[in-house]
């Protein structure tokens, strides 16, 4: 595998340089010296960004833009084998990265590399833990899959040892990882576009695991099923963690290192919480984020941010002036009473969450303008999805977001109606953004919540509605 000479800048080329991650570490390279140029089939704010940056941005993947004074290049899984860009660079013979094997010999730069991994939540909990950091004066180098107020977009340039990422499992994108210190917030069915079944995904979660060094730490949410498997061989030293509070539907364990018990949520769902390790009462912590899933996405990121160190009052200080990340229960605005949040939930576990969170606020009727994530995910979850969604009182489907996939013709939104219907539950199903809005204007009435949701485009109805 080609080595980046992090101490001898070239000529390095991305392939699909508008995702959230890789052009966040193409901006990184930039910042180190190194001549980056990219392409994408589409230009966006990102990519603007980038331009204006002085990275050379080409709209399209052609062979043309693959130049004789590139000296490497990286791709994302998303880009296919036949892609003429990709083909062209392999006909040159020019070195080639993906971008997990990347960002694993960056970690190698830092002392302490953190690596937060899961199903679900690991936006929120990297953007958690980087407040908790750039509060506590570590000036840590940053990653994340969203775009943070905090540090003004989706990488963050330190000059310390500390530097935390997001770590992913799909195509096995973390096992390219050498993180110090990992988080594992929890270990769900998804992606069974690439892995067999829930067995497949936790041995990949365990090999993960199994990559941090003897002197490396794990935090583990003690609350997935027999977390021991995951844990039982390792050589790095074990945290875990859970939410022992049980009117909350938790166990009452007492036995995580790290724990909530006590929560109280106010009238926006904002959490409160007796924090207690191993054990022993802490710290009352206040966040500044809604519902129960981030208070337990928040207690890794505290019981990290204690064992190396900072201290208690810079940890409340940072959650309780959090702001997550874009597209995470995000406010968007105000329309005729009418109050519209967007969200990226796109798994019937985050779905749930989300929509629990969205029950805790006032609001007359509950909506949630839902567009399903990719054919696949939709048909292997169909019946958790209408679930999922019939915690909201009103329910409109936007058609699939195909994303990586082709239609295969046996699955559509009009399935997850049905569901929905067999539910009892009212649902609307349009093909266009314009038709949902159109319905929308004509029947969410003032006091209304109405949450658009999903990891695609839709997101641009509820600005639409508000005129951004």
């Amino acid at each position: 595998m080609y080595k980046i000479d992090f101490n001898n800048p070239c000529r390095v080329h991305f392939i699909g340089i508008g995702g959230i991650s890789m052009s966040g570490f193409a901006e990184y390279l930039h910042t180190l010296g190194f001549k980056v140029s990219g392409s994408d089939a589409h230009e966006s704010n990102i990519t603007d960004h980038l331009t204006d940056l002085g990275i050379e941005f080409h709209l399209g993947q052609k062979p043309s833009n693959i130049t004789s004074d590139i000296e490497a290049v990286v791709y994302t899984a998303a880009i296919s084998e036949n892609n003429e860009e990709l083909m062209e660079v392999r006909r040159r013979n020019i070195p080639l990265l993906t971008r997990a094997q990347m960002i694993g010999q960056v970690m190698l730069n830092f002392d302490n590399a953190v690596a937060v991994s899961g199903t679900h939540g690991k936006t929120t909990t990297t953007s958690m833990l980087s407040s908790i950091f750039i509060e506590g004066n570590l000036d840590p180098t940053i990653s994340v899959g969203g775009i943070l107020d905090v540090i003004g977009g989706n990488i963050r340039m330190g000059k310390s040892e500390h530097f935390i990422t997001e770590a992913c499992e799909y195509t096995n994108t973390f096992l390219q990882f050498y993180p110090k210190r990992s988080i594992i917030l929890n270990i769900d069915e998804d992606h069974l576009d690439f892995f067999k079944d829930l067995a497949d995904i936790r041995n990949s979660f365990h090999t993960f695991a199994k990559r941090l060094p003897k002197d490396g730490q794990l935090y583990i949410n003690g609350e997935i099923d027999n977390y021991g498997e995951i844990t039982s061989d390792l050589e790095c030293e074990v945290f875990t963690y859970g939410i022992t509070d049980p009117e909350y539907g938790k166990p009452g364990n007492t036995g995580y290192d790290f724990s909530a018990h006590n929560i109280e949520f106010d009238n926006e769902s904002m959490g409160s919480f007796d924090f207690y390790y191993k054990g022993q009462y802490v710290d009352r912590i206040r966040l500044n984020a809604n519902g129960i899933h981030n208070i337990s996405n928040s207690l890794p990121a505290i019981g990290l941010s204690m064992q190396i160190g900072i201290p208690m009052a810079t940890v409340k200080k940072a959650l309780l002036s959090f702001h997550n990340s874009k597209r995470r229960f995000e406010y968007k605005g105000e329309i005729g009473g009418v109050t519209i949040i967007d969200d990226y939930a796109h798994h019937p576990t985050e779905v749930t969450a989300t929509l629990q969170a969205a029950r805790n606020r006032p609001h007359k009727t509950l909506w949630c303008v839902f567009q399903p994530h990719t054919y696949t995910r939709t048909r292997q979850h169909l019946k958790e999805f209408a679930s999922a969604l019939s915690l909201a009182d009103k329910v409109v489907l936007a058609d699939i977001y195909a994303a990586r996939e082709k239609d295969p013709g046996d699955i559509s939104s009009k399935d997850l109606a049905r569901e929905l219907e067999k539910l009892g539950k009212e649902v609307h199903h349009f093909h266009s953004f314009d038709e949902i809005e159109n319905f929308l204007l004509e029947n969410c009435i003032n006091g209304d919540l109405l949450i658009t949701m999903g990891a695609g485009d839709i997101v641009s109805v509820g600005e639409n509605l508000l005129g951004l």
